[in-house]
């Protein structure tokens, strides 16, 4: 086959490990990017640990021992995904180690690994300095599908500009254990591009390999670093050409973007799916790497990522590697790098000074040798940079001449950049310079006016809000066309408790209709449909039901839970779909009710939620997952307790018109049963609220909510 002719293929040595039951705790992915330490003149190595494990997310127990040289980057949210299987998170750690390394990782209780590596040292004969290892980027968890070929290009990079190639680790070299050959993997060594043939059965593999930097002089590999992959392999449902694509705007592979001391880079990227919608653009990149909500639009998906580079201990040259996925489809993965450039040490007598309102800079220019200073701008030319023999200056305000402002940690910065620029039609073999310029205040030290935001009102937001609950017989009152056969959402139940409930009860299929309908007067009532309504007519507002109780009397004393935090306390509730966002109707199973009286009393606590993006949803009460989310993404009222009347147990008589609820402190008298209706009691709770966000990353952005005077500190960065 033409496709085999062309592919340089290496068989022996291929290392495909099958992940069955007895290898469920191997990682999903892992990579090693190793910095040689010019202190132990390379014989120890900086290695930045990236690793791909599967759920439950492990902690980093078992990564650092006591005594050595490590840190871990943790984060309340990591990168995580949902395909393949149960989902996955990454983990991510630095430490020092020998320079030629072997050893089993262990990553928490259940995760751990086998890395070999083998960096050195060598001198380069060129500039004297240490070789510099090859980077790989680790793409997030791989997915094909049964007799549909795939190519799977590797991103790769070295920052020697050495030639870079890929091979499959081997066994007998010491560098993978119990490796096994198939068939159904292709390796190009020289473009790093893998081949799935589509000849494999359903099932999960792992592919290791090892990335060398090949020396100019003897051809032979100068270091050698290993790169772990996970392929799960799916069962065919469409074409194999109906992937998600991305278009034109996302970044295209092993694209590099140069990144100054705290400079913010924005990365969007766009995939068109027609076949099925993408779930998740899964994701693999740098700590404090901000995500923000995934956005799907008639077929297209777009994620942004925003990354400032602060002070930070990460290897200069950091991927960010993403894919879209469906529930049955994976996108081709795509790889970028973020290039930290090296900055070197400033002339002595450089000053950068900083006030309230403008940075001063005064440069020796003695040091700028072949430097042409009539090149020199600011971020905005307009701004004035002055000069004279001995020394450059600019007086740059705070809010003008381009000066940027970015949030890093719990600090505000300032930055600009002074560097040459010259028309496009000059060729010079002249230097040019490159220096930014920061300006840092502390998070407690920000104050003023400036920094002032305003966050409108729950009524400006959601208008006068009123809220009431009104209690029907099964198949009356306003939502009857629905309630006469209803479709049911089912709530979930919280962890810690198990639930039964018998559905068929409610269903209108089973030759009765809803319960309670043929009953006689005086008889028990079977089944009753509450209403939770709200007067909010705004069109994005949805209204969230927290907790109901029902008790036989007024007081509420020995009250039994409905609703715990819109989870189900009772085995008697089931939710009744309906077409509005500002009510609900919940269908109770009378029979189970710990209420045994005639009459009974409903309380329930409500709240207004608008989602701060269209394309998303408020989250669910009951999802103790979002709780730990750091930023807003929904606007919400304060908590409000609303209350029924008397609601009579048995069938009385026929149903009276429905009385409209107003928001008041009184209490409806008992209605006749027939129809059973309440008038609601709303009284406030001033209770605080708090809102969460999608995936944050580590980075805190709050910093100028806090009132605090200003204080500049110091930084020039060249």
């Amino acid at each position: 086959m033409l496709r085999r002719v062309v592919l340089t293929i290496l068989l022996q040595g291929l290392t495909l490990l099958w992940l069955g039951p007895a290898c469920k705790a191997s990682s999903l992915g892992a990579v090693v990017h190793v910095v040689p330490l010019d202190s132990s003149e390379g014989k120890t190595v900086r290695a930045h640990f990236i690793v791909i494990a599967p759920n439950p997310c492990p902690d980093f127990s078992g990564v650092c021992a006591t005594g050595e040289d490590c840190m871990v980057h943790p984060t309340s949210s990591p990168f995580s995904g949902t395909k393949p299987t149960a989902g996955w998170c990454v983990r991510q750690w630095q430490k020092t180690i020998s320079s030629n390394y072997n050893a089993t990782v262990k990553l928490g209780s259940k995760v751990d690994f086998y890395v070999s590596l083998k960096a050195g040292p060598k001198l380069r004969p060129n500039t004297g300095r240490l070789n510099q290892p090859p980077y790989v980027a680790l793409p997030p968890p791989l997915r094909a599908r049964v007799n549909c070929p795939h190519h799977i290009p590797l991103s790769v990079k070295d920052l020697d500009g050495d030639k870079v190639r890929c091979r499959f680790a081997r066994a007998d070299r010491g560098e993978c254990l119990n490796c096994s050959q198939h068939s159904f993997i292709e390796l190009n060594e020289e473009k790093c591009m893998l081949a799935f043939t589509g000849e494999a059965s359903v099932g999960q593999y792992s592919i290791v390999l090892m990335v060398e930097d090949i020396s100019h002089v003897e051809g032979k590999p100068l270091s050698s670093i290993p790169v772990h992959l996970s392929l799960t392999v799916e069962e065919a449902s469409s074409s194999c050409s109906a992937e998600p694509v991305a278009t034109s705007q996302t970044p295209r592979q092993d694209a590099t973007l140069y990144v100054l001391p705290y400079e913010k880079v924005d990365i969007t990227v766009n995939f068109i799916s027609e076949l099925e919608s993408v779930i998740e653009i899964a994701m693999v990149g740098p700590p404090a790497l901000f995500r923000f909500g995934l956005k799907t639009t008639a077929g297209l998906s777009t994620m942004t990522m925003a990354w400032v580079r602060g002070q930070n201990k990460l290897a200069p040259l950091l991927p960010i590697c993403f894919a879209a996925n469906t529930n049955s489809l994976q996108s081709d993965p795509r790889c970028l790098w973020l290039y930290q450039r090296e900055m070197k040490t400033l002339p002595v007598g450089t000053e950068l000074k900083c006030s309230g309102t403008e940075m001063s800079l005064v440069l020796p220019v003695g040091t700028l040798k072949n430097i042409n200073l009539g090149e020199l701008q600011l971020n905005s030319p307009t701004c004035p940079v002055t000069y004279n023999n001995t020394h450059l200056t600019a007086h740059i305000p705070l809010a003008g001449c381009g000066t940027k402002k970015v949030h890093f940690g719990s600090e505000l910065i300032y930055t600009n950049t002074l560097q040459s620029v010259r028309p496009y039609t000059v060729v010079s073999r002249l230097p040019s310079l490159i220096l930014p310029l920061a300006c840092r205040i502390p998070g407690l030290q920000v104050r003023g006016p400036q920094y002032k935001i305003i966050i409108p009102s729950e009524r400006e937001t959601f208008g006068a809000v009123a809220f009431r609950l009104e209690i029907y017989l099964p198949g009356e009152g306003p939502f009857s066309n629905l309630t006469r056969s209803p479709t049911f959402r089912h709530l979930r139940s919280r962890p810690s408790e198990r639930v039964q409930r018998d559905v068929a009860l409610f269903e209108p299929g089973n030759g009765n209709g809803p319960r309670g309908f043929h009953r006689s007067t005086g008889s028990k009532i079977d089944s009753l449909d509450l209403h939770v309504l709200s007067n909010c007519s705004v069109d994005r507002a949805e209204l969230m039901v927290g907790k109901c109780m029902e008790s036989e009397t007024e007081d509420f004393v020995g009250a039994n839970p409905i609703l715990d935090q819109g989870c189900l306390a009772a085995n008697s509730t089931l939710e009744i779909v309906t077409s509005t966002s500002n009510s609900r109707v919940y269908r109770l199973d009378m029979s189970t009710m710990k209420s045994q009286g005639t009459m009974m009393f409903v309380e329930c606590t409500v709240y207004l939620c608008i989602a701060t993006l269209p394309s998303q949803k408020c989250p669910d009460p009951c999802d103790n997952s979002t709780s730990n989310k750091t930023m807003t993404d929904k606007m919400i009222t304060r908590s409000y307790t609303i209350r029924s009347g008397a609601i009579s147990l048995v069938v009385t008589t026929a149903a009276p018109t429905i009385t409209a609820a107003v928001a008041t402190a009184a209490a409806a008298p008992a209605a006749p049963a027939a129809a059973v209706t309440s008038i609601a009691d709303t009284t406030a709770v001033q209770k605080t609220t708090s809102s969460n966000a999608p995936e944050a990353s580590a980075m805190t952005v709050g910093v100028i909510l806090a009132a605090i005077h200003i204080y500049h500190q110091n930084i020039f960065l060249y």
